[in-house]
């Protein structure tokens, strides 16, 4: 197993066929995961073809993820926690700013520039990284609609394993946002297989 310190990333070239294990080492830790067609950056993953075709917003073992040309980028092969986001993107230094007005004017590691530094090295620019898989991410809704998000229901050792559909370049991150992490920011671990 590899290893992200707590509010770091990386980025890795997944073959298509080969799979990518997520673990939650500790508990209650959120992971970002983003992803491009090697072949074809203009390709990215969809959340919302994603969440059209499946008619849902939380996925789990058996589902796939798809792009915005509707192509399928990833399967779900396992997963023991059961509870993820696919509705908000990566925190930002903006997310901060805005969300978090005691921290306005202060540097803060984020998801997303975690995924900009990953990625940079394939040729992606920020501009094109778009609304992550936050695996382990607890966030529902009211009936209203309001958004509430909670510590994740990840326990240590909890898994999300994901298969290639075609090559990727992959994003990863343990998540820098202190609120969707339980208060405290943790590692992740990841491995592929």
């Amino acid at each position: 197993m590899n290893r992200l310190t707590p509010q770091t990333g990386t980025g890795l070239l997944l073959s298509a066929g080969q799979t990518l294990t997520v673990v939650d080492p500790t508990g209650g830790q959120v992971s970002d995961f983003f992803c491009f067609a090697a072949r074809d950056h203009g390709e990215w993953l969809s959340n919302g073809r994603t969440i059209d075709y499946a008619n849902k917003v939380f996925f789990t073992t058996g589902d796939t993820l798809y792009s915005n040309r509707s192509q399928p980028m990833a399967t779900v092969i396992e997963d023991t926690c059961g509870r993820h986001d696919f509705l908000l993107t990566p925190c930002s230094q903006q997310t901060f700013d805005i969300l978090y007005p005691d921290l306005h004017g202060s540097y803060h590691p984020s998801c997303f520039e975690n995924l900009c530094t990953g990625l940079a090295p394939y040729g992606i620019e920020p501009d094109q990284i778009s609304t992550t898989l936050n695996i382990f991410m607890n966030v529902w809704s009211e009936p209203s609609g309001e958004l509430h998000i909670d510590p994740p229901r990840s326990v240590a050792g909890d898994r999300f394993v994901l298969r290639a559909e075609m090559d990727l370049h992959v994003g990863l991150t343990a998540c820098s946002a202190e609120k969707s992490n339980g208060g405290v920011c943790k590692p992740i671990d990841y491995e592929i297989g």
